[in-house]
């Protein structure tokens, strides 16, 4: 199938060769005539599947540029991935100066946003925080004339918390195309969808084997070195065509980028704690391919579609192990081999494990001067009974040889049962704390964005 085979605008078609794309990728294939028929979508795919464009082209196909009101509404819950979607839309101006594109974040003062949007732009880009503000509370931005509302990362929108934004402001508009698009869809997002979708199509892109990552996994040990130093030995071992090094904590990122900055490093950084300025500027660095190297967060990282990386470097675990299979997944792609080191010490030793219950299969290499070189498993030797939980069933069966009374092994055995049982609840209600503090805590660093 080709782009010419959509009937699109001629100005679409401009924008399309300008992108240089040459035939549309599974999820535009599946979407855009969808979309241009009108149908409300719900959008399943991994980043990297071309979906952005997926919602661009017939949001642009649609839009009258000479007509003075917004006309198509797309929201992203950073402000990160709203820049890089603004940055492809923005594109269409080579092609029709007449259109109007507007980014609407958080960093700017809001009197002077509001000051800039006496002309209604036809589309708008933004956070769903500070698009409900200047529509409600500031009335500068007219959303209600919107006939497309696309929400992209919709279950990372749904974890921040920001689902209630979106929801002001869909309650206050008239009948509204919405397309969805996100890797997962969790129940409550369902419901929130059901709310405002009429008999939606769900396209869901299962990645081709041929495209599926080939990353190979390589732990290194820190011993008694902090992930900075051990990550300024281990860069000299590899050369990137792009390397993307994962911290766990804003602090841990900014010490990474000092280090390898005073060991020469070209370093782009990106994490909460940066400013809107220099956000921006390090989106423009990553856009522009300035430096082969760039120190991010989970969170500024996530939902990102960053080109070209050839190796990934994992200061040590994050608490939610299904951030490190995200961390890996950003190599290896179209086919290509990639290579994710995940730099660890002996606490690390339990996330490592139940990533080897996920079917990961672990490399075990050191530094050896500027080489990498085998190395054998150095923690895990580990006896069984070193397990809490095995240690109390050891005490219930481990005096064989005392006198035992008639059905003692049924005794046994329900003993043990019931230690089970207690064990898995207390790891339950643990598991429900430990996630509670995360969700606040994401609330938390999702509201700092947001301002």
């Amino acid at each position: 199938m080709k782009f010419t085979d959509f009937m699109l605008h001629e100005d679409v078609i401009k924008y399309i060769e300008l992108n240089h794309f040459e035939e549309p990728t599974m999820i535009q294939e599946k979407v855009i005539p969808l979309a241009l028929k009108g149908k409300d979508i719900i959008g399943v795919s991994q980043t990297g599947t071309g979906k952005t464009h997926a919602f661009l082209i017939p949001l642009f196909n649609r839009i009258d540029a000479t007509s003075n009101e917004v006309q198509a509404i797309v929201t992203a819950p950073t402000r990160e991935l709203a820049l890089q979607i603004y940055s492809k839309a923005l594109e269409m101006q080579k092609v029709n100066k007449d259109i109007r594109i507007k980014l609407i974040t958080g960093g700017t003062e809001k009197s002077k946003m509001s000051a800039q949007l006496r002309n209604q732009p036809q589309l708008v880009i933004g956070t769903p925080g500070r698009l409900k503000d200047l529509f409600l509370n500031e009335q500068s931005l007219m959303l209600q004339t919107a006939k497309m509302f696309v929400v992209d990362e919709a279950d990372m929108t749904l974890e921040y918390g920001f689902l209630e934004d979106i929801d002001q402001i869909c309650s206050r508009m008239r009948k509204v195309q919405m397309l969805s698009f996100s890797a997962t869809v969790p129940e409550q997002l369902r419901l929130f969808l059901k709310k405002y979708m009429h008999q939606p199509e769900t396209v869901d892109i299962k990645v081709d084997k041929k495209f599926k990552p080939r990353i190979e996994h390589v732990l290194i040990p820190c011993k008694h070195h902090s992930y900075s130093d051990m990550l300024l030995k281990l860069l000299p071992t590899f050369h990137p065509y792009l390397c993307l090094i994962f911290a766990n904590t804003r602090q841990e990122a900014s010490e990474a980028t000092e280090s390898m900055r005073n060991a020469g490093y070209g370093v782009i950084e990106l994490h909460g704690d940066l400013s809107s300025r220099e956000r921006r500027s390090a989106m423009k660095d990553i856009e522009q391919g300035k430096h082969n190297y760039i120190v991010a967060s989970d969170i500024a990282a996530r939902g990102m579609d960053i080109e070209g990386v050839s190796h990934v470097v994992s200061l040590g675990f994050p608490k939610e192990l299904d951030f490190y299979i995200h961390r890996a997944g950003r190599t290896g792609r179209a086919g290509k081999k990639g290579i994710c080191f995940a730099l660890y010490n002996d606490k690390d030793e339990p996330a490592i494990r139940q990533l080897q219950v996920k079917g990961i299969h672990f490399e075990h290499k050191r530094v050896v001067g500027n080489e990498l070189s085998e190395l054998k498993p150095i923690f895990f030797k580990r006896k069984r009974n070193d397990d809490p939980l095995e240690k109390e069933i050891a005490k219930i069966v481990k005096n064989k040889k005392q006198k035992v009374k008639p059905g003692y092994k049924k005794k046994q055995k329900i003993q043990v049962e019931k230690l089970k049982k207690k064990h898995k609840r207390a790891l339950i209600q643990t598991e429900i704390k430990k996630q509670a503090k995360e969700k606040a805590k994401a609330r938390q660093i999702a509201s700092k964005s947001e301002d």
